[in-house]
């Protein structure tokens, strides 16, 4: 209700991999014929993604790929720096949090945020989840869900489209293909998510 108040903005954030080559759910050949789907090699070639979708007011979608692991330190600075907007991101945290005097804050985001995560490994981490009440004094709230509960995390059904709808092509010859495949796939569901909040304006 906040979220669409606008007093406060709600964040699921979580990680996805896309690798060289995406499953197919199905294809088309011609009658008697079969079908032959490309496979590239998988080891060490895959693509991770960290994203954040933006609820609210003003919906948006975010997101950092890497061709490394996600840890704890990627995903503080991801929050800080994408999500809160602090100035510095992590490296600042202490500081904005904590003030000079380690009591009151000298920097806020503009308008409070909860960010709803799972208990991943990088989510729950000490160099993450140990800075959460620093994280709470500049406004970025962490909201954990429930274990076994990606249907509760709205940011699945991005990835799932990304994946099955919005993917150009089931297999890339790069990391770097891959890579501009992700971007492709992602700024389709930013426009998509951008472009439902503008109508449900438009036709309230």
């Amino acid at each position: 209700m906040e979220a669409h108040a606008g007093e406060r903005d709600l964040i699921f954030l979580d990680e996805s991999g896309f690798a060289p080559t995406m499953p197919t759910g199905y294809t088309y050949s011609r009658i008697g014929q079969r079908a032959v789907v490309p496979r590239e090699d998988t080891k060490n070639r895959r693509v991770n993604v960290l994203g954040a979708q933006i609820v609210g007011t003003t919906p948006d979608l975010l997101w950092q790929p890497t061709c490394g692991k996600i840890d704890a330190g990627m995903l503080l600075e991801f929050v800080c720096a994408d999500l809160a907007g602090l100035p510095g991101g992590a490296a600042a945290l202490e500081l904005a949090a904590d003030g000079l005097d380690g009591q009151l804050p000298v920097w806020v985001r503009s308008r409070p945020c909860t960010v709803v995560l799972d208990n991943a490994s990088a989510h729950t981490a000490k160099a993450f989840k140990g800075r959460r009440e620093q994280l709470t004094k500049i406004g970025v709230e962490l909201f954990y869900l429930p274990p076994r509960s990606p249907e509760l995390n709205d940011i699945e059904l991005v990835w799932r489209q990304a994946k099955y709808q919005d993917y150009p092509q089931r297999a890339q010859t790069s990391t770097d293909a891959i890579g501009k495949a992700v971007d492709q796939a992602m700024n389709h569901q930013r426009d998509r998510i951008r472009q439902s909040a503008t109508n449900l304006i438009q036709a309230a």
